[in-house]
């Protein structure tokens, strides 16, 4: 198969086009047990990731943000809980059964005025030039087929002044920490998913979609060659997770 009509799926290369419709069943088949498997894995460890996101977010009440590829919720309960009953948040995601329990998360935490949903592809998102104050995507960078393009397209949607944090898993930083990282991935992760959610494929799928993810400072060099500037990069657990900000001026 040739490199220029394939793509990585985990360690498998696959067509392009076929890539969208398998990470698709992917979440189709963890949708249920997103939430319960996230703080399994990560020993609770996602929600202070997240937080640490929200704390850079900073929005002032009446601003406008999207969460894009916004899985169960979490980051778009804490946008809107920034933006305040004068602003506005649009939950955004490809899947939609991850849609679907954002939008239960966001109804059962009483944001039903200040909040919209929509199914979208990161890639061509649907929303004229300089829409929002902040943009996020936590955990779904690494999913999207072509990342230079969903990077320009969120870029473009981004108001001027408008920032931009991609929360991800990366590569450790710390000397020793990647061999205790792989064993954990490739050994428990699978179980847990087979234990738990009944699908020892999508973790593993996981596991191998994070190796295959730019490390920092090739994410870092990427941002700004789709126009970002003031781009930096911020490890969390040691480099395991990695927040890059850049913004649109």
């Amino acid at each position: 198969m040739s490199d220029e009509g394939s793509t990585d799926f985990g360690f498998e290369r696959v067509p392009r086009a076929e890539k969208a419709r398998r990470v698709r069943g992917v979440f189709d088949s963890v949708a249920d047990s997103y939430d319960l498997m996230n703080d399994l894995m990560s020993a609770g460890a996602h929600r202070l990731w997240k937080r640490f996101t929200l704390s850079l977010a900073n929005l002032r009440p009446g601003a406008r943000a999207l969460d894009v590829a916004g899985g169960s919720g979490d980051l778009a309960v804490g946008l809107a809980r920034q933006v305040g009953e004068r602003g506005l948040v649009v939950l955004a995601d490809i899947n939609a059964a991850m849609l679907g329990r954002g939008r239960d998360r966001l109804i059962d935490a009483g944001l039903v005025g200040n909040v919209e949903y929509l199914q979208a592809d990161v890639e061509r998102l649907p929303f004229a030039d300089g829409t929002f104050d902040c943009i996020t995507i936590g955990f779904g960078l690494r999913n999207v087929t072509d990342k230079r393009a969903a990077l320009g397209s969120m870029r473009r949607a981004l108001k001027p002044g408008g920032q931009l944090l991609v929360l991800e898993f990366s590569h450790p930083s710390v000397p020793g920490l990647k061999r205790l990282y792989d064993a954990y991935s490739f050994r428990i992760l699978p179980l847990l998913g087979r234990w738990v959610a009944g699908d020892e494929a999508s973790y593993r799928y996981l596991a191998e979609s994070i190796r295959m993810h730019p490390d920092q400072p090739t994410l870092l060099g990427m941002m700004q060659e789709a126009g970002l500037e003031g781009c930096r990069y911020h490890n969390l657990s040691g480099g395991i997770v990695a927040v890059h900000r850049g913004y649109r001026y």
